[in-house]
């Protein structure tokens, strides 16, 4: 079953393709059918570039468990206190 749930959110930031890295203007999230990851759902992220073109885009595909491990890592991270003092 397809759910098309998906969000959108602006990012700045980098990312490396194969030609050299490039800067991000989007994030698309979305659970759905992966194309490559060996499960029936993942939550799959499409990092795109400022530009537009489809040749910059990161793609990942990931299972529920690791999704959220990420984003829990994340969270982490940001709320270190070494690293709070250091956001804009």
């Amino acid at each position: 079953m397809c759910t098309y749930v998906t969000a959108t959110t602006p990012v700045a930031g980098s990312g490396l393709l194969a030609g050299g890295w490039t800067r991000l203007g989007d994030a698309i999230v979305y659970f759905d059918h992966p194309v490559d990851a060996p499960v029936d759902h993942a939550l799959c992220i499409d990092l795109r570039g400022r530009s537009g073109d489809p040749a910059e885009r990161i793609a990942v595909e990931l299972d529920a468990a690791s999704a959220r491990r990420l984003a829990e890592t994340i969270l982490a991270i940001l709320e270190d206190p070494e690293v709070v003092p250091l956001l804009d």
